[in-house]
């Protein structure tokens, strides 16, 4: 897709390393001018210069996501140095991990402000201007696996990501009619915040002394580099992606996934509405076949990294 982004101008959030640096070098790439965001200035500054340093064109614009503030320098950022703004991804994000009876307040508000408000007010910023400029515009949010699913120890994260996937088809509704897609990516990769989950220690520092993510995990645990995520985001970025709009879509290692959105699995009904007992009855008959499992499951890793 060389060239498919040629003028247009994106903001990534969170962009200073990892899978935010990763989408940013994509879109510059192939044309798209990049708005670095990071809360660490010097690492917002080294990502905007290694994109330059490659060809294509950045600036940064440090600052931690959530404040309204924030979201609206960066929209002016865009606008005023780099001409427009058509794409927004909203990357940033941080752990706070710990089970609930642990959880303090300051972890639960600090992985909410920064995820779940600062995908909010960045992606207000931008609706807003996207909407004025009469263009139309793409909104790429990010969720996870822990939002689709829940995760141990992770209540704030995972309750973060479902309201970011919920916001985006949301979105997609109302902003429809002035020509702007919103879509959320659910990726998995290996990235800091990976490496720090004990199952993937070992696979970490295989990862670090340079070696390949064996081909089963790429597979059954849907687990690459963050360059493997990258090309959905540049996809959904495109004129190719103009008629995708409220998905949610995996991807990562040699996976790609299309998730559902909540349904029914069952409707009953019994005329006069129920009571306790036909409540139970009717649990133990029918309704129990499709009780729905919590968490990710994932095969073992060490069985899968032994395969190829």
């Amino acid at each position: 897709m060389s060239g498919a982004l040629e003028g247009k101008v994106a903001i990534v959030t969170g962009a200073g390393q990892g899978l935010g640096l990763a989408y940013a070098r994509a879109l510059a790439a192939v044309g798209a001018a990049v708005v670095v965001n990071d809360a660490n200035p010097d690492t917002a500054g080294a990502a905007a210069a290694s994109i330059t340093a490659d060809g294509g064109r950045a600036v940064a614009a440090p600052g931690a996501v959530g404040p309204s503030e924030v979201a609206d320098a960066l929209v002016t950022t865009a606008v005023e140095q780099l001409g427009r703004l058509d794409v927004l991804v909203t990357n940033a994000g941080v752990l706070r991990d710990a089970v609930l009876w642990k959880m303090t307040d300051e972890q639960f508000d600090a992985v909410i402000a920064t995820h779940l408000r600062g995908t909010f007010t960045v992606a207000r910023a931008a609706a807003r201007h996207l909407r004025e400029a009469g263009e139309g515009g793409r909104i790429i949010v990010v969720g996870s696996p822990a939002g689709q699913h829940g995760n141990f120890g992770q209540t704030n994260y995972a309750a973060a990501k479902a309201g970011i996937v919920a916001m985006a088809r949301t979105w997609s509704l109302e902003l429809a009619r002035a020509g702007i897609t919103v879509n959320a990516v659910i990726p998995t990769a290996m990235t800091a915040m990976t490496a720090t989950i004990p199952i993937y220690a070992d696979v970490a520092a295989a990862v670090e002394r340079g070696e390949p993510i064996p081909p089963a995990l790429r597979r059954e645990h849907a687990l690459g580099m963050p360059q493997d995520v990258a090309p959905l985001v540049v996809w959904l970025a495109s004129d190719a992606a103009a008629d995708v709009t409220g998905q949610a879509i995996g991807i990562g290692g040699d996976a790609l996934t299309l998730y559902t959105h909540p349904g029914a699995a069952q409707v009953l009904l019994r005329d006069g509405g129920w009571d306790v007992a036909s409540i139970g009855e009717a649990w133990t008959a029918q309704l129990a076949s499709d009780a729905q499992t919590s968490g990710i499951v994932l095969p073992p890793v060490e069985a899968q990294a032994g395969r190829s």
